[in-house]
């Protein structure tokens, strides 16, 4: 199989989908791998890396697009790249379909065969693909936040860890999963005071053996978390439905409640977001006020760490890489379930039950479609 792994256009996206130990993985088993020049470079990896372990350098991301079968990418297709995308292809990436209707058409009208990295799903609910970027963005917003709540950036003022007479920062976490997780982890870690709102009474409780003692685990619902918005200086949007448009936890109206100069950073907004105001913005343009509250929605938060998330992203995406070149993308999912439960399109139908719902369109059974199918 042709293997295919363009450059990065998204803004500040310095990741690459493939490393030269995988270019190795795949060409020792007789597949072809193409990558554009400087697609590595922004992750420490030069094109003499890629060429030593195999790899074919393309200048040209058009021949890439042409050429390959089985298209590697880190972020969606970009609206320049709608147009190379060719019916019966594989674009294995981080989709976020639910939350863009706009590529959802593109990517239904070219007919690919689109699979996302966001909702490859174990047996045991866990998302191989998605964890580790989820890891580094928790860990990320915490330190982000203690940033953006320094005065000279048009936050409140407010250290996260206590001095002797002053209270910390008080820091709320929407979501208990991955991201939550590691950014309470962070924010206890740095002296705040820590509130984090779940769901699931399980979850809650082995949040609240593995949390130290600075956090405080509540069941998520309006009231709690109207009333913990008042003290916060900080809110961390952790909320994350797979595949599907993330519920609006905060709406303009609570924004009220919050102190002016209070930081919002919602990393669920590449899903839509779980704060109604959030939008997302970029690694040049991050952060906005509405009614006095700093936001910040960049879709692409572990870019500013690429060299840690490539590696860390790659270590999972490879085995289901080598898995679709050796069998064929139809082959392995009907044998491999989790990377079926990633299948978000098919040849031009939505086999995601969250991208249909989000835009009111036909849901079709992917085992249905792939019954049959060599």
């Amino acid at each position: 199989m042709i293997v295919g792994v363009p450059r990065e256009i998204k803004d500040n996206e310095y990741r690459v989908a493939i490393v030269p130990a995988g270019v190795t993985a795949l060409t020792d088993r007789g597949h072809k791998v193409l990558v554009e020049q400087g697609a590595g470079t922004g992750s420490g990896v030069s094109d003499e890396d890629y060429a030593r372990a195999g790899a074919e350098m393309v200048s040209d991301p058009r021949e890439i697009w042409a050429k390959a079968e089985l298209i590697m990418k880190i972020k969606e297709p970009l609206p320049s790249e709608h147009s190379l995308m060719r019916y019966g292809q594989t674009v294995f990436t981080y989709l976020h379909l639910a939350s863009d209707r706009v590529l959802t058409e593109a990517v239904l009208k070219s007919g690919i065969i689109a699979i996302g990295y966001e909702t490859v799903q174990l047996p045991d609910g866990s998302l191989p693909c998605l964890s580790p970027m989820s890891e580094v963005a928790g860990a990320m917003s915490a330190h982000i936040g203690a940033y953006y709540l320094s005065s000279v950036h048009g936050g409140r003022g407010v250290l996260m860890g206590a001095i002797p007479g002053v209270e910390p920062a008080r820091v709320v976490v929407l979501g208990g999963g991955t991201v939550g997780t590691d950014a309470a982890m962070k924010a206890a870690g740095l002296g705040a005071q820590v509130t984090v709102f779940e769901v699931s009474a399980s979850r809650m409780r082995y949040l609240a053996h593995v949390l130290p003692k600075n956090c405080t685990v509540l069941y998520s619902n309006r009231l709690y978390i109207e009333e913990a918005l008042s003290s916060a200086d900080l809110v961390i949007g952790a909320v994350l439905i797979p595949g599907a448009k993330t519920p609006k936890l905060i709406t303009r109206d609570m924004l009220k409640l919050m102190k002016k100069g209070a930081v919002i950073i919602d990393v669920a907004v590449d899903q839509g977001g779980c704060i109604e105001t959030i939008h997302p913005t970029t690694h040049s343009n991050p952060i906005y006020f509405v009614d006095g509250i700093l936001h910040y929605g960049v879709s692409n938060m572990p870019s500013a760490f690429p060299r840690t998330s490539t590696f860390a992203l790659t270590n999972a995406t490879l085995p289901y890489a080598v898995k679709i070149a050796d069998l064929g993308v139809k082959q392995a999912m009907r044998r491999d379930q989790s990377l079926k439960s990633g299948l978000n399109t098919y040849l031009g139908k939505v086999t995601h039950k969250g991208v249909a719902d989000a835009f009111g369109l036909e849901y079709h059974d992917p085992d249905k479609l792939l019954v049959g199918v060599a």
